[in-house]
């Protein structure tokens, strides 16, 4: 008889439960996030929905790779985990460094793509400026997804910010029009040149069937 099977609805309960009395800057349920990155990634498979609700378990609690996968989590899911885990990273303190670093991988990429448009959401960034209002606005984010929103597909990135933060796909329709190098005001539209269409009887129906 099998173990049973680490399933999504298994990843969400463990994120909830190892990150349970952590708070996040605003002293709000870190759990919180966690489960949104994880919600976020609902149209994607389900390694990288794991890995999308267990993104900062190896960050932020003592739960180690080895704990990982004896607890049956799949392997393709724990080495996304371990990649956006910035202090398994060379340079855990260079921001822009771990995201180029992250952007290397597909699926990575996307569970921070989640991750970023969290932090993104403008309530927060509001609710940020207001606590620390001597502080200049952080634009770190912003930068970041140059980087990430170049390593997939757009409908991926679409997908995933329909479902967290659809204040970005503003940014992400200005991000591809500024890519999209085509001179439309130069624009030729030649006539294509074609053979002449032969055309037969027109076939109507015969009485009685129309």
């Amino acid at each position: 008889m099998s173990e049973p099977r680490f399933t999504v609805e298994t990843a969400m309960v463990l994120a909830e439960v190892a990150h349970n009395r952590q708070k996040d800057k605003l002293k709000r349920p870190y759990r919180d996030h966690v489960i949104a990155v994880g919600d976020a990634l609902a149209d994607f498979d389900d390694d990288i929905r794991i890995a999308g609700y267990l993104h900062d378990i190896a960050e932020d609690t003592p739960i180690t790779r080895q704990a990982l996968l004896d607890m049956g989590v799949p392997g393709r899911a724990v080495d996304i985990v371990e990649r956006v885990t910035k202090r398994f990273q060379d340079n855990p303190d260079d921001y822009q460094e771990s995201v180029r670093f992250i952007a290397e991988d597909h699926d990575a990429t996307l569970v921070e793509i989640a991750d970023n448009a969290y932090f993104s959401l403008p309530e927060r960034v509001q609710a940020l400026a207001e606590k620390w209002p001597d502080k200049p606005p952080v634009t770190r984010h912003a930068e970041a997804r140059q980087v990430l929103y170049a390593a997939v597909p757009e409908a991926e990135i679409r997908k995933i910010l329909e479902r967290i933060n659809p204040s970005l796909l503003e940014e992400l329709n200005d991000m591809v029009d500024e890519a999209d190098e085509t001179d439309y005001l130069n624009l030729s539209y030649d006539a294509v040149e074609t053979g002449p269409v032969e055309t037969g009887p027109v076939e109507t129906p015969e009485d009685g069937q129309r």
